[in-house]
């Protein structure tokens, strides 16, 4: 168990790192299935080469959070295909919540966006997932739409 002193140390990862992107998508997905458009069951199928083949995008970002050298989030940020980022699969472990975590993550996604040059960034929010909507709000994030199941979100990418 992380002592309360340990400090979260966020990591990209590259295709080499998929057994680690495994064992934390998988813990996010067993743990928070609410908060996700796919399901356990979707990433079940394809073995080792689908989960290289998610780091193996150059012009996308995978992050794990490690804590005490265990994962304890991710997140990752891809282009959509009107070239906007996209953040995605922001998840915190149960037992790391509440210590600004996932604002860490959120800003390494943006820091990401911001050189892309992109004006905006955007994620989509589960409907139901109100911790979440409600941590993009307090971040400056504004709804923006909607699609089946989802609030999306913009967030401008001027200098902090």
């Amino acid at each position: 168990m992380p002592r309360p002193t340990d400090a979260p140390v966020l990591r990209t990862l590259t295709p080499r790192d998929w057994p680690l992107w495994r064992e934390t998508r998988l813990a996010a997905l067993t743990g928070s299935p609410e908060a996700f458009r796919t399901d356990l069951a979707d990433w079940h199928a394809g073995g080792e080469t689908r989960w290289r083949a998610r780091l193996d995008d150059p012009t996308a970002l995978a992050l794990v959070a490690l804590l005490a050298d265990r994962p304890a989030g991710l997140a990752g940020g891809l282009l959509a295909p009107d070239g906007v980022p996209e953040l995605r699969s922001l998840w915190v472990a149960p037992a790391a919540r509440g210590h600004g975590l996932a604002t860490r993550l959120i800003a390494a996604v943006e820091e990401w966006a911001r050189r892309t040059g992109a004006p905006e960034i955007r994620p989509a929010v589960r409907t139901e997932n109100t911790p979440a909507l409600a941590l993009y709000r307090r971040l400056g994030y504004r709804r923006t739409g909607d699609r089946p199941g989802e609030h999306l979100m913009t967030r401008p990418l001027g200098l902090r």
